[in-house]
């Protein structure tokens, strides 16, 4: 071979290399932004994130929320799921603080001062036999919403609280909540069914939210409107797995609502047999007086 055709076939070789590896490394390039892409889709994003939340049972939670009537709240401690539960610190909206546990549909708020020697209420906010509806504020719940939601977007890699995290963002309307995870059936049909019952009322609602890079919800931002007005709140999620489980308050420390409220009925029936009596009395005085031609006590 002639020094010629030497270099016309080494100028062939190195562009078919040159070509090749373009190609390849094109390949690589749109691979990984494929890979990245797919790695945080939404959908998936959250439904493993969901997955992985309920198996977690317990967090710790730190909530704000600035209420319909530009009042701020917050509660601060343990959040549970399925049953919804918490153990939480109650601050805020013209009240005093006070703790809060509640089990399914049983809640026992802890009193200012002892009554009848107690130191806790109970509630039953069940109906009828019917389990009460309402919104723990937990993080699978807010995951749950989200499920399926073709609306919710990556917004990228940052940082929330110091911690590395996905950032997702969205809105959605009544009907694209009662239609969380139609398609991705990751809950529980009973967990389903609860979850639209309690988000009927709601109008529109918008959710900025941050998976850490172990998977779970480490904050989430939203905005929620009704008939009533809109409320925002701030939720921070740690501890999954690892926060104390919800416990009842002692047995020997509750007193039904039921009961104080006999109680109350019993102290004002007792106040109008006082009343009565003092009326009485005050007749009998006036007779008195004017009996001995005095003025009497009424006019």
């Amino acid at each position: 071979m002639n020094s010629a055709v030497r270099t016309r076939a080494g100028v062939t070789m190195a562009g078919a290399a040159l070509l090749v590896g373009g190609l390849t490394a094109c390949g690589g390039a749109d691979g990984g932004k494929g890979a990245d892409a797919k790695a945080h889709d939404p959908v998936e994003a959250v439904k493993a994130s969901y997955l992985k939340t309920v198996a977690a049972k317990f967090a710790k939670a730190e909530l704000s929320t600035v209420e319909k009537d530009g009042k701020t709240s917050s509660q601060s401690g343990t959040k549970g799921w399925y049953p919804s539960g918490h153990d939480v610190v109650l601050k805020g909206g013209g009240e005093p603080d006070s703790r809060s546990i509640m089990m399914g549909d049983t809640v026992y708020t802890q009193l200012d001062k002892p009554l009848k020697g107690k130191t806790w209420m109970q509630m039953d906010l069940s109906k009828d036999g019917k389990p009460g509806v309402r919104l723990n504020e937990d993080p699978a719940e807010y995951l749950a919403m989200l499920l399926g939601q073709q609306k919710l977007t990556h917004v990228g890699a940052e940082k929330s609280d110091g911690v590395d995290a996905q950032h997702y963002k969205g809105s959605f309307t009544n009907a694209d909540l009662l239609q969380a995870d139609e398609s991705t059936k990751a809950m529980e049909e009973k967990n389903r069914q609860y979850l639209r019952e309690s988000v009927k009322h709601i109008t529109a609602f918008e959710v900025d939210l941050w998976i850490g890079a172990d998977g779970y919800p480490v904050r989430v931002d939203s905005s929620s409107t009704d008939d009533k007005g809109t409320s925002k709140t701030t939720a921070k999620f740690s501890d999954f797995g690892r926060a104390p489980a919800v416990q009842p308050p002692p047995a020997d420390q509750v007193v039904t609502f039921d009961a104080v409220m006999k109680g109350v009925d019993a102290d004002l029936e007792q106040v109008d047999k006082d009343l009565a009596q003092a009326d009485k009395d005050l007749e009998e005085a006036d007779k008195t007086l004017r009996d001995a031609g005095l003025p009497g006590l009424r006019r």
